[in-house]
């Protein structure tokens, strides 16, 4: 019976199909009680390919569908590569912030950056709560670490993982079993009938 559902929200130029293979090594440590959910973009199937573009055009678009998705659906977390990172960090402040049917125990943020848009100021008044994972890469030339550190500091309790590479998830079998570990910690927990 699967007790923990993981939203997992693809980068930039992502895909679920592409994020389901960037995972696979997490995937393949985390509980067998764990189901990963991919989803596309909302608009991925008219040829757009990010949550949101320059200025974060879209991601009126993109919290519409996101509110919407949690209202038919129950997700004990959320995953986030890239661009899916920061909507992790803006889905957790929207958790915190507004009346919304968005609600998940965990965030976990591999490469991601955070908000510093005008529209967005009001989403981060405060430190947000919950667990939060980030694992960021000291060689990353597409999101550099200290972008990475700075969406982290917007949890009271970050956990960080750094890695020696660059902007991927890593397969490094000590930071999957981290991440792993953090699932399995935070995960929903059923009880025998």
């Amino acid at each position: 019976m699967i007790a923990t559902r993981i939203l997992c929200l693809h980068g930039y130029h992502g895909s679920a199909a592409i994020l389901r293979r960037q995972i696979a090594p997490v995937a393949a440590a985390v509980p067998a009680d764990v189901e990963l959910v991919f989803v596309d973009a909302p608009t991925l199937a008219t040829g757009d390919f990010g949550w949101w573009h320059d200025g974060f055009r879209g991601w009126e678009r993109t919290r519409d569908w996101a509110v919407e998705l949690f209202g038919t659906q129950r997700f004990d977390g959320v995953f986030g590569f890239s661009q899916g990172a920061a909507l992790t960090g803006l889905l957790a402040a929207l958790r915190e912030t507004e009346t919304t049917p968005i609600v998940f125990d965990m965030g976990i943020m591999v490469g991601g950056f955070t908000s510093t848009a005008p529209q967005h100021a009001n989403l981060f008044t405060h430190q947000l709560h919950g667990p939060s994972l980030h694992v960021m890469g000291r060689n990353d030339g597409i999101v550099p670490m200290r972008d990475s550190q700075l969406l982290a500091e917007r949890f009271a309790e970050p956990v960080i993982i750094e890695h020696r590479g660059g902007h991927v998830i890593p397969d490094d079998l000590a930071i999957t079993t981290r991440i792993a570990r953090f699932v399995a910690q935070h995960r929903r927990v059923t009880t025998p009938e």
